[in-house]
């Protein structure tokens, strides 16, 4: 059944005459997301910020991540760049070590420079939606700062100091970025600093922390800026506990569950969530069902299982904390989300895992439990559909599409062709055009966001490529942006056409 549209920010706008009959809706925000550490340039290096990579870079475990993009000190670029491929939006964090870079040290500086920096998103027409959190802590604060039971407070206490000097530029925040991923690569998979592995009680543990800081956030910003939009993105998986889960915690008030009746609730939504994307096979099946025995949340019976299932899960939760409930039941907002933010890539979990520790021919151990980057498969079809699902689940609240890219490989500084051979024009195309038959069907979808403007430091590597537009590195750190995608196409010209002509109402742009 299609959802009524909510308010949003973005429909407060009125709408040009090009907008009279776009195919997006009135005021959709389409954009570009970035991230500081990713494009900014000037961490871990001596006399520059340190955050919790500081030791890996340091290490040799990780690629240095240097001048990055050079976004810090020329974001004129950028931002220019993002205006001329017919962007009305600007995904970008503000990155907490570069503004507590010291105990007790703000640098007033650093956070006018990014009061300038939304200013010139402003001048060029680009609404800027602001990351507090994507990622990265100022390394002084510890690689398991995450775990430690204060650390929602303490996230919480520097949004407080943020908002009065951002809030008069940003009305469309997102608290932290992929609090399932921060999770996930940090503490069972181990790629992301502090590199744990399989530590799944102090996983749940740090999700419990992670979510009760969104909370603790969305009502400083929502007293102090009546009107703003929040979210917290999650990365949109088939594993019911590592995405739809969190967002089902935080809309509890709006829910009307009491904390005595929420495991219960948790089997009825993993039911609903399960029935709506359905495994297609018994590996599927049994990711979900071990996540399901291991989750803090739901009842033995909705978990399922014998008595191996029943003292693993036992195991599991003995340790996990539940403040994000009362955090969430107790909050003065009656919902912590102003929308539904997901990062569309490839959800079905069984796609991307692999047994960790199997040896590879140099001897050596791959403890990834995920496939490389560039191998992830294209679904536009698969977006569409999901974002009618979480309309259907979360009926009432606007959609935002905050990240949605195709990564592709540099080897040697030459382009390596994708095995299944998509290229970024088409997925660009495709998944646009996926955005556009939602809101045909009246799904609320807001906003959407291309990961990336550029190619960046992708965590540990500047090998994937996730640019609309590419960027060169020469060895001594000077970095220069091209007018082509790292693989040489036009990448930026099909945004630029698909994007004016679903504003302008032509549906023939997204026909290939």
């Amino acid at each position: 059944m299609p959802a009524t549209r909510p308010s949003d920010p973005s429909r407060t706008k009125r709408a040009g005459p090009a907008e009279a009959h776009s195919l997006l809706g009135e005021g959709f925000a389409i954009g570009v997301a970035t991230a500081g550490y990713q494009i900014e340039g000037g961490y871990n290096g001596d006399g520059e910020p340190a955050n919790n990579w500081f030791a890996w870079e340091r290490a040799g475990r990780v690629e240095r991540s240097g001048v990055a993009c050079d976004f810090w000190a020329h974001p004129e670029e950028a931002l220019d760049r993002a205006a001329a491929i017919g962007c009305n939006a600007f995904r970008l964090s503000v990155e907490w070590a570069r503004l507590e870079p010291e105990p007790g040290r703000f640098d007033e500086a650093a956070l006018e420079r990014y009061v300038e920096i939304l200013e010139m998103c402003a001048g060029r027409g680009l609404e800027p939606i602001v990351t507090l959190h994507h990622f990265t802590h100022p390394y002084w604060l510890g690689e398991e700062f995450w775990l430690r039971p204060g650390s929602p407070d303490r996230f919480a206490r520097h949004v407080q100091r943020l908002l009065p000097a951002l809030a008069l530029h940003c009305r469309r925040w997102v608290t932290l970025n992929e609090p399932n991923i921060v999770m996930l690569m940090g503490w069972v998979e181990g790629a992301h600093p502090p590199g744990r592995r399989l530590a799944f009680s102090d996983a749940f543990c740090v999700l419990d922390n992670l979510l009760t800081a969104h909370a603790l956030a969305a009502e400083i910003i929502m007293d102090g800026q009546p009107g703003a939009a929040v979210t917290a993105n999650t990365s949109s998986s088939s594993i019911y506990e590592h995405d739809r889960m969190l967002t089902d915690l935080l809309l509890l008030g709006s829910a009307g569950v009491p904390a005595s009746d929420l495991d219960r609730y948790i089997d009825e939504r993993r039911a609903l969530h399960d029935a709506a994307f359905p495994p297609q096979h018994a590996g599927e099946f049994a990711v979900r069902r071990f996540f399901a025995a291991l989750s803090p949340y739901g009842t033995d019976r909705g978990a399922g299982g014998g008595p191996a299932w029943a003292q693993l899960r036992s195991a599991a939760r003995r340790h996990a904390p539940r403040r994000v409930v009362d955090t969430v039941l107790a909050a003065t907002h009656e919902r912590g989300l102003g929308a539904v933010g997901f990062d569309w890539y490839d959800p079905v979990a069984s796609h991307a895992l692999r047994v960790p520790g199997r040896r590879l021919p140099s001897g050596e151990r791959d403890w990834s439990t995920g496939r490389a980057l560039w191998d992830v498969p294209s679904h536009a079809d698969g977006l569409r559909a999901w974002c009618r699902t979480e309309a259907a689940l979360h009926g009432g609240l606007p959609l935002w599409v905050v990240e949605n890219g195709m990564a592709t490989l540099v080897r040697d500084r030459r382009p390596v062709p994708r095995a299944d051979g998509w290229d970024r024009p088409r997925y660009i195309r495709e998944h646009l055009g996926a955005v556009a038959e939602a809101v045909a069907e009246d799904v609320p979808v807001t906003a959407y966001l291309h990961w990336s403007l550029v190619d960046n430091y992708e965590w540990g590597s500047y090998a994937p490529r996730f640019g609309i537009f590419g960027m060169d590195r020469d060895p001594d750190g000077t970095v220069r942006w091209l007018d082509t995608d790292s693989a040489g196409d036009d990448a930026a010209g099909e945004f630029t056409r698909v994007v004016r002509g679903l504003v302008a109402g032509d549906r023939s742009v997204v026909d290939g």
